[in-house]
């Protein structure tokens, strides 16, 4: 097994041409081609060739594939990225499962990175999150999935008009990095974005690769680890709050440009157990009937409310990190603190 060796030019299920790499995950590769028939690019998703991928890409197509079908019902499904068909191709390496989605711009991430250690503009960060919880409500209650991995580099961007399009079409890294930031922020480097221009970005959300049914998790260790729901964490059973928890970790570094954990390991202790502590920390002590509520509370707790490995905790409030360290006004700190902490209530 392996990734396919895909070269520019090669056309894959004798209609898409592949132009340039997106992108590869431990997965993945991601494509980007021009649909041969319907004249358009799109992106190629070619998955590893092995047997446990065949088994989750027909699993990925299937969560997919509902959301295709619940979407001629409902709006919302505009965010999320669609899958427009998905096909088998062989290589020197076997089988490899190949899905297909509309074309898209360049992730959340990439647009963060134009701001560093600042943040986005407020505005921009309440829309995009409006949309983003929008998509979320569609997958929860209509389609009863779990997305099970939202960060910044699975949610994409996309433009309604044709220059914006184009704007982020140019900025997807073919080979070079493009510079995306508001005009006037100093420096002279590739594109500006007018904030109006910023403002009339929608963004989606992408990659159901770690997702599931609502009522039949497939794994019990979901989500990238800054991202992750404290149930999860300690090993309990996880819903639809877990995505809900993943979006509070996103709003923040959204608006701050900082993680809101972002978790290390230490000489005593695991990078869990600093997560753990993270949490405590910023939301305060966590109920006995939550921290003993599963068999491996003795892998964090020596007693309700106690960490085994870290003794020393610094509590720190929302409020005092955003008016303190980033300098927000009280007019900017209460709505988003009052948006933030009902989304990482502790499950």
């Amino acid at each position: 097994g392996g990734h396919h060796p895909v070269r520019e030019g090669e056309v894959f299920n004798t209609q898409y041409q592949a132009l340039c790499n997106l992108g590869c995950g431990a997965f993945a590769t991601v494509w980007l081609c021009q649909d041969m028939r319907r004249k358009k690019p799109v992106a190629v998703k070619v998955l590893k060739s092995r047997e446990g991928f065949a088994e989750a890409a027909q699993d990925e197509v299937a969560l997919l594939r509902c959301v295709s079908s619940m979407k001629k019902k409902d709006q919302a499904g505009e965010n999320i990225v669609c899958l427009l068909d998905d096909f088998r191709m062989i290589g020197e390496n076997g089988f490899h499962m190949c899905l297909v989605f509309e074309a898209r711009g360049p992730s959340l991430r990439c647009l963060m990175g134009n701001y560093p250690g600042q943040g986005l503009p407020l505005p921009f960060v309440k829309k995009s999150l409006q949309q983003v919880l929008a998509g979320l409500q569609f997958l929860h209650k209509r389609c009863r999935i779990i997305h099970a991995d939202i960060k910044p580099e699975n949610i994409l961007l996309y433009g309604r008009d044709k220059s914006l399009q184009r704007l982020l079409s140019d900025m997807l890294d073919c080979g070079q990095r493009m510079d995306l930031r508001l005009k006037g922020t100093g420096g002279d480097l590739g594109y500006r974005l007018e904030e109006s221009d910023l403002m009339s970005i929608e963004v989606k959300i992408a990659d159901l690769g770690s997702a599931c049914w609502t009522y039949k998790p497939f794994s019990k260790e979901i989500q990238t680890q800054p991202y992750r729901a404290l149930e999860v964490l300690l090993g309990l059973d996880y819903g639809t709050p877990a995505d809900i928890w993943s979006t509070g970790c996103l709003a923040f570094e959204m608006a701050t440009g900082e993680r809101l954990f972002d978790p290390q390991p230490g000489k005593y202790f695991s990078r869990d157990d600093d997560h753990v502590a993270r949490i405590i920390e910023l939301l305060g002590r966590i109920p006995p009937q939550i921290a003993f509520s599963w068999n491996k509370s003795t892998k964090f707790f020596s007693r309700p409310g106690a960490l085994l490995r870290i003794s020393r905790l610094s509590p720190r409030g929302l409020h005092s990190i955003l008016a303190d360290r980033h300098n927000w006004t009280k007019n900017e700190v209460t709505p988003f603190t009052s948006f933030l902490l009902p989304a990482l209530q502790y499950a």
